[in-house]
């Protein structure tokens, strides 16, 4: 799978979970939904970069001298501030739950 397929999956699949959100809500989060996609295919790229590396390298005569590779650093970054969307990203989806039982107890 390419990085622009990977990009474009995840960006169909957040968009989608986001339908039922209010209009101003979904305009607002819109650039994360983009942040999170590309976040996602990037890592997927360096993923299948450091299933080839690893994500130390070792020095061949001497093993205990080591040395993380600088894309597993980069990985790890984006996976932390993916991590962090999406916890956003979920907020407001729980918020937009909230607010729709909050209307329906009107009618109780």
């Amino acid at each position: 799978m390419s990085k622009k397929a990977v990009y474009q999956q995840e960006l169909e699949k957040l968009t989608e979970i986001f339908t039922s959100v209010d209009e101003s809500k979904r305009k607002l989060v819109e650039g994360l939904i983009e942040d999170a996609a590309f976040l996602k295919s990037e890592n997927f790229m360096l993923r299948n970069r450091l299933s080839e590396t690893g994500m130390v390298k070792i020095h061949p005569s001497n093993p205990s001298m080591q040395k993380p590779v600088e894309a597993a650093k980069q990985y790890l970054k984006n996976v932390n501030s993916y991590s962090v969307i999406i916890k956003t990203l979920n907020g407001i989806l729980n918020k937009n739950i909230l607010d729709d039982d909050e209307d329906l107890s009107d009618y109780e």
